[in-house]
């Protein structure tokens, strides 16, 4: 007797092949997605560990150190100009690096360029995509054009300074009510946030820096000489609201520069993060905040002294 023997046929590969790979198309969207999720809870234990660290330095030095020094006082003596990562290193269990690190120069001056090139993760959102190499650097006063001997490594985060009065409010914003905690050579203590500590952002998602970004398109032709990586102390910015396709900022309201965030990354707050950023408070709370939110509520949210009622939660 002749045994037929049992196989495939053609339609029947055919068949399974395309159930395949409708299973892996569906697959694909929830893996990322998983991905994702994971990847915001680690971002946000990013600036919950940053702001142990900003809340260690203040007990000691009895003030949340400056976006970035340039005069001398107690915590930099030498009056050098640095910026706030390297100065809560000691807080972030880098003391290695931190003896690396030397507070009698510059940042930008030997042997910082080489500490500098030491990645630290805690600056480091694991949602943004991989950038390229910053081998030099364009002038930013007072920092000179550089090469530097060693990749410098990036930073994901970055101190919001304020608001910038003529961007958003030029009636009620000016000099004296449009800071936030950390700005150029400050000096701030925890009583002077008068606005609440629960209602001051200290540190905004900043991603992607230098390689300049446009609503998740990169633009490598588009040259950034701030935020070029975590010794940085040029990065800092202020609110100034971008229109919507991200090619200007600070153009005010009536020009349609009314979105708050995830426009543009060069000097506005950015993430990779679907719908919305993570944000650092003064009371060392690390909390997402969706990018609908209004350009007024959010400003009020960035300065610690200006008497506005807002809150994340708006």
């Amino acid at each position: 007797m002749s045994r037929r023997r049992s196989a495939f046929t053609l339609i029947e590969l055919l068949v399974v092949i395309a159930i395949l790979a409708i299973l892996i198309t569906l697959m694909v969207p929830a893996v990322q997605k998983v991905r994702e999720a994971a990847n915001r809870i680690q971002c946000l234990n990013n600036l919950k560990q940053i702001g142990l660290g900003l809340h260690n330095f203040h007990g000691v030095h009895n003030a949340f150190p400056p976006s970035g020094w340039t005069t001398a006082w107690p915590g930099n003596p030498a009056g050098k100009s640095v910026g706030w990562r390297p100065l809560i290193l000691p807080y972030l269990e880098q003391g290695n690096l931190n003896r690396l690190y030397d507070f009698n120069v510059n940042w930008w001056e030997s042997p910082n360029p080489i500490a500098a090139g030491f990645a630290v993760d805690t600056f480091q959102c694991p949602s943004v995509p991989a950038r390229p190499s910053v081998m030099s650097a364009l002038a930013q006063s007072p920092r000179p054009a550089m090469l530097f001997p060693v990749p410098i490594a990036p930073t994901d985060y970055e101190a919001i300074m304020g608001v910038n009065p003529a961007s958003i409010d030029p009636l009620f914003y000016n000099n004296l009510n449009r800071f936030s905690v950390m700005h150029r050579d400050s000096r701030t203590r925890m009583t002077d946030i008068l606005d609440g500590t629960s209602t001051t952002i200290m540190v905004v998602e900043c991603a992607g820096r230098p390689l300049v970004y446009r609503q998740g398109t990169a633009y490598p032709s588009l040259a950034n000489n701030q935020g070029i990586g975590w010794a940085d102390s040029e990065g800092p910015f202020s609110l100034n609201g971008a229109n919507a396709d991200g090619s200007l900022e600070g153009c005010g309201p009536a020009n349609g520069c009314t979105f708050a965030m995830n426009k543009k990354n060069d000097n506005e707050p950015y993430s990779f993060h679907p719908g919305g950023g993570n944000f650092l408070f003064a009371d060392g709370r690390a909390q997402f905040i969706r990018e609908s939110i209004s350009l007024t509520t959010f400003a009020a949210l960035c300065t610690r002294a200006a008497n506005e009622v807002a809150n994340a939660e708006q």
